[in-house]
């Protein structure tokens, strides 16, 4: 997006499988764009498991039933949210590694790329905020 606001935002990193965690860390990058800031997301270790599915494989995944029932922004919801308002996804190559994920069987749906922490520090611009979810 051009019109992000220059040197705010946030970088995420998501290293938990649990559902809670995720789902937060959606919302975050999702608030974050709609408010003109840049958002990365980073996948590594059990919150890789995020961009399996759908369903994902997550932890607790029975909330995401009762978020939509009480009128939260359900998984899905906030995913696709972060894919439209142009969340920029990484998936650690070393968690991809470590857990023995194949890449493949990660979702065609969310334009992702496989780097490394390297790539994470490079994208979290001066100025923005790195928050780690785990």
């Amino acid at each position: 997006m051009s019109d992000l606001v220059p040197g705010g935002g946030l970088s995420i990193i998501v290293r938990s499988g649990k559902y809670e965690d995720v789902h937060y860390a959606l919302a975050m990058a999702s608030a974050a764009v709609a408010v003109n800031r840049q958002a990365v997301l980073f996948f590594t270790m059990a919150g890789i498991r995020a961009l399996t599915g759908p369903p994902p494989a997550l932890e607790d995944w029975s909330r995401d039933a009762e978020n939509r029932a009480r009128g939260v922004g359900d998984f899905e919801t906030l995913l696709q949210a972060c894919v439209e308002l142009g969340v920029r996804f990484i998936v650690c190559e070393m968690g991809l590694r470590s857990l023995a994920i194949d890449r493949t069987t990660l979702r065609a749906d969310v334009p992702f790329t496989v780097a490394g922490i390297v790539t994470l520090l490079e994208e979290t611009k001066p100025g923005m905020h790195l928050l780690e979810i785990s």
